[in-house]
């Protein structure tokens, strides 16, 4: 493309003002929707995937099929129990199982009361080093629960700060589910929003406040080697299958490895970023039509300057470049602004998120060759739409043009 009929396409998009930028209007839409949630899906995905990085890669996850939202296993209608854990530890290649329970319960303190997350800790003092090492837990201040404990808690960084009035303290009285607990120790802050919230307390206790028999919500299987994680769940998903006689394909339970909990997640997020392009790609579509629209509005209003430059020598190619070049500067420069835009705007929200999730990692990272092809894509856009109008002038005849 000659130099020339670029400036000359970019005095003609500058010399029609307003209507160019009206044009531009769909482009920035378009390009600012996908660049903001494309790069919020990329930033979503890699937060929930940092959720998964402390769980160890030794271990199995067991629990009953779950029928609403809530925590793993909490909202299962049949519930794993005694018998299900015996069974688990009868397996070859099964080191240690461990009950884990997560529900919901009441905290009181300063006379302000809220719903918090509260998982047990075991009584038995292998099965607390698993929990402790799986959880990847670290303390801010005070100490861990052991074995002899009751009636004592660990909060998660959360609790340190003073929405509840005052702040919280090592020795300080709280109540929970309305019965009273001493505070012990106080978590660091985790990458896991989740555990910033949590109330760590032990299992006799947290059964005793709810009311809770003998069920479990999940049941951690620590295997003895890694390498053979695989072989240790195909084993257990037979034998717990012909012990609750279901045919494969009717399992009421789950059994999954910590890399098929981020392979699952990660499916579902790619699934919502592809939808999110399609729905944004409507505007990009709509952006298109604008600049169509315009170009021909163009070729109209500009048909006897189309003669002149044929009289004086300007070949069909010439007006096709000419007008191509236009539509491709309004796709460049709607696009170059749509990032912008974008970004600005993905990175407000990640702000927003980050605030309101305080141990929720969400950031933004700028993928410049995703940013690159965001921009070349509008200028593919912007010639694609102007390919019409612009063929339409190239084959005016001169003669004609001059007379209109």
């Amino acid at each position: 493309m000659k130099p020339r009929l670029i400036v000359l396409a970019s005095k003609n998009i500058r010399n029609r003002g307003v209507r160019s930028w009206l044009t531009m209007i769909g482009i920035f839409i378009g390009i600012a929707a996908v660049v903001a949630l494309i790069s919020m899906g990329q930033g979503l995905q890699a937060a929930v995937t940092g959720q998964f990085a402390a769980l160890d890669p030794d271990k199995l996850i067991v629990t009953n099929v779950d029928t609403l939202f809530g925590p793993p296993g909490s909202t299962a209608v049949k519930k794993l129990n005694e018998h299900d854990k015996e069974l688990i530890e009868s397996v070859n290649g099964v080191d240690i199982v461990v009950q884990r329970l997560i529900r919901t319960a009441s905290f009181e303190y300063n006379d302000k009361t809220d719903f918090k997350f509260v998982a047990n800790i075991p009584q038995e003092k292998e099965a607390i080093q698993v929990v402790y090492d799986a959880l990847n837990l670290e303390l801010e201040k005070g100490r861990l629960l052991d074995e002899n404990d009751r009636r004592k808690v660990i909060l998660g960084h959360d609790y340190m700060s003073d929405d509840f009035g005052k702040p919280l303290r090592v020795g300080k009285k709280v109540i929970i589910q309305r019965e009273e607990f001493e505070v012990i120790g106080f978590l660091k802050k985790a990458s896991t929003f989740t555990l910033n919230g949590i109330i760590i307390m032990p299992d006799e206790d947290l059964r005793d406040i709810l009311d809770i028999g003998d069920e479990f919500d999940i049941l951690v299987v620590q295997v003895k080697d890694m390498d053979k994680l695989s072989d240790v769940k195909d084993i257990l998903e037979k034998k717990i299958r012909r012990d609750r006689d279901l045919d494969e394909g009717e399992d009421d339970f789950s059994i999954q490895t910590p890399q098929q909990g981020i392979q699952t997640i990660n499916t579902i997020l790619d699934t919502i970023n592809l939808v999110i392009a399609g729905i944004a790609a409507i505007s990009l579509l709509v952006g298109g039509i604008g600049i169509t629209n315009t170009m021909y509005t163009s070729v109209v209003e500009r048909i006897r300057e189309i003669g002149i430059m044929k009289s004086v020598g300007a070949r069909n190619s010439d007006i096709l470049t000419l007008f191509l070049a236009e539509s491709a500067l309004l796709g460049l420069v709607g696009g170059i602004i749509g990032v912008i835009i974008g970004l600005a705007l993905a990175y407000a929200a990640a702000s927003g998120i980050s605030a309101a999730f305080g141990g929720l990692d969400f950031s933004i990272s700028l993928n410049v060759p995703f940013l690159i092809f965001a921009a070349l894509f509008s200028v593919f856009v912007g010639m694609i739409s102007g390919v019409f109008p612009a063929l339409q002038a190239s084959k005016l005849n001169p003669v004609d043009a001059l007379r209109s």
